[in-house]
Parts: structure tokens; C-alpha cells; sequence
């Protein structure tokens, strides 16, 4: 997979996940940024070896193949498959670094999560650093554990909260701005249950991706 340079005149997000497999879930609300917070195009990024969660079910060719299906014909997406190639976990803050070092200091860079990881973003590794890399864009969650407990985490996120989507685009890094992003209650684990039970999931993914899964036996 190429990964493209990033357009430095705009407003650029990074989306990263197991996706296994790739779902609406991951694709529609992400579309929604578009016109939110003026995105014009968003990189993909799968990983290898998560830190924080156990392996996936599809080995990293078969996710890098279900992304590409997922993706085809819509320009708004591209795939970074740096992660995949690392033998060891990935962590956000570093694959942040290194596509900080490659687009210069200057552009506008933007990394996509859902309210189910802000709440956890104390545990990752050197997460206060991420600002001074990126703004943080939070995707609406269903999740009945969404509330923050953390005191250091939600005096940080008060200091750098956001409602105007210009300072976004204005500036490099540093704000978090959470989204009104739709809520679909899909999830890769709910796929996975469905494709081993033999249950029609062509509502919840593009039917290209079904269709590999299928002809591959994923998660039987």
C-alpha cells in the first residue's frame, strides 16, 4: 500500500483501528467530519499488534484487503499501512511523530477517536504528548461507561477544548474538539459474532468486505 504525502494546505486526519473488520461503523460517522470540521481527506491506519487490546481475528493482509474494498471509489480515504509492517505494538503517539517529522511543523493535523478511547487516552503511552502533535477529533460513542473519572484528564481536556472548527484549521495542533457525529450501534466484535453464526451482516459493512469475508471463512 502507497502511503500518500499529506497535503499541507489543509486540514488532514488520522484514523487509526484494528478493523477487523472494517464496518459502517467506522466509515459513516467518520464521514460526517467533512463538513464539521472542514476535512478533505482521511488517512486510515491500521495496526499490527494493538497495545491495549487483544490480537485480531484477520491476519493484517486480510485487514489491509478489507479496508482497500471498503475504501474503493471513495476518494475521501487513504490507507498509511506503517503500522501493520511493525513486528512490535504500535503506539499512537509515535506513528504521530514520525507523520509530524514528514509534513513539517506547519500543517494542520488532526487524530480521529471515539468516546470509548478518550476515556481511557490516560493510559496511553505519553498521551499528553499527542497535542503537541495533533488535534484530537471525538467521535459520539454508545457506551453506557463514557464518563470521565480521571481528575488530570478532565482538567486537561477543559484547557484544551474547542467549539470553533476554524482554530482547527488555523493551527497546527493542540485542541480537542468532540464532534455531533452519528451513532450506529455497530461494532467489529458484533460482525464477528453475526459471520460465525452465519447472520446476514450486509447492513452493517459494504458488501464488497462481506463478500471477502466470506469467500476468506473469517471468523467462522
Amino acid at each position: 500500500m502507497v502511503n500518500h504525502p499529506i497535503d499541507v494546505t489543509m486540514l488532514h486526519a488520522l484514523f487509526g483501528g484494528t478493523f477487523d473488520p472494517i464496518h459502517y461503523g467506522h466509515l459513516r460517522p467518520v464521514e460526517s467530519l467533512v463538513e464539521k470540521v472542514g476535512l478533505r481527506r482521511i488517512t486510515l491506519l491500521p495496526n499490527h499488534m494493538p497495545p491495549y487490546r487483544s490480537p485480531p481475528k484477520a491476519t493484517a493482509q486480510q485487514r489491509l484487503k478489507m479496508i482497500e474494498l471498503a475504501i474503493t471509489d471513495h476518494p475521501l480515504f487513504m490507507v498509511d499501512d506503517r503500522e501493520m509492517q511493525r513486528t512490535i505494538p504500535s503506539y499512537t503517539v509515535r506513528t504521530l511523530e514520525a507523520v509530524r517529522q514528514e509534513c513539517g511543523a506547519s500543517p494542520p493535523l488532526a487524530f480521529i477517536i471515539g468516546q470509548d478511547s478518550l476515556v481511557k487516552l490516560h493510559t496511553w503511552k505519553n498521551w499528553k504528548s499527542l497535542l503537541d502533535l495533533c488535534h484530537l477529533l471525538v467521535l459520539a460513542r454508545i457506551d453506557d461507561n463514557n464518563y470521565l473519572d480521571i481528575p488530570e484528564l478532565q482538567r486537561w481536556l477543559k484547557r484544551h477544548c474547542v467549539t470553533d472548527t476554524r482554530l482547527l484549521n488555523l493551527q497546527p495542533h493542540g485542541h480537542i474538539y468532540f464532534a455531533d457525529t452519528p451513532v450506529l450501534k455497530i461494532s467489529a466484535t458484533q460482525i464477528r459474532q453475526r459471520q460465525h453464526l452465519g447472520l446476514n451482516c450486509d447492513n452493517l459493512l459494504p458488501r464488497s468486505v462481506q463478500r471477502y469475508i466470506e469467500l476468506q471463512g473469517l471468523y467462522r
